[in-house]
């Protein structure tokens, strides 16, 4: 930690382990499936870019996928994308921050959810932008369950692997 920014090390490691990490959760998205398996399976990336590979890895892959998913036209309202990005950045940090364990999971996906709804629900609503209803659903409840069915698949994934890196570094 440098001035309370978490510093990294930009190697080669961390790029191709951030770049695989993406290119499956883009894999993923442009398979269209519905929002349970996608968010969920886009959450597990984000957990264990965190917590494999460090927190701007899963801080990058959080903001790259709102992007990607408007492109692959998964999301067809494109406002939502700077509120979606700052969800996933949250749940990053939160999840770091908690020492990349299941608590760190559990709170960072409440406070993505309730960012997420608070966005659809009222911050949007005082910007006097007009969220359609179906937006409003898949961004309240579905949001908290996608968060914490992908963290446990990501906290799965970060255990195994972190055992596994840890025994080839030996």
């Amino acid at each position: 930690m440098n001035n309370g920014i978490p510093s990294f090390k930009f190697d080669a490691k961390f790029i191709t382990r951030t770049a695989i990490l993406l290119a499956v959760t883009i894999i993923i998205q442009f398979i269209k499936m519905p929002q349970l398996i996608t968010g969920s399976i886009v959450n597990a990336m984000l957990i264990i870019a965190g917590g494999i590979v460090g927190i701007w890895s899963g801080i990058s892959i959080g903001l790259l996928t709102p992007i990607i998913a408007f492109l692959v036209g998964l999301m067809g309202f494109p406002i939502l994308i700077p509120f979606i990005m700052i969800g996933n950045v949250i749940y990053v940090l939160l999840f770091s921050a908690i020492k990349n364990n299941i608590i760190g999971m559990a709170v960072g996906a409440i406070v993505k959810f309730l960012w997420l709804a608070a966005s659809v629900k009222y911050i949007l609503l005082w910007f006097n932008v007009k969220v359609p209803l179906k937006i409003v659903q898949a961004f309240t409840l579905p949001q908290l369950i996608t968060a914490i069915i992908g963290g446990i698949i990501g906290l799965f994934f970060v255990f195994i692997l972190s055992n596994y890196f840890k025994k080839t570094i030996e």
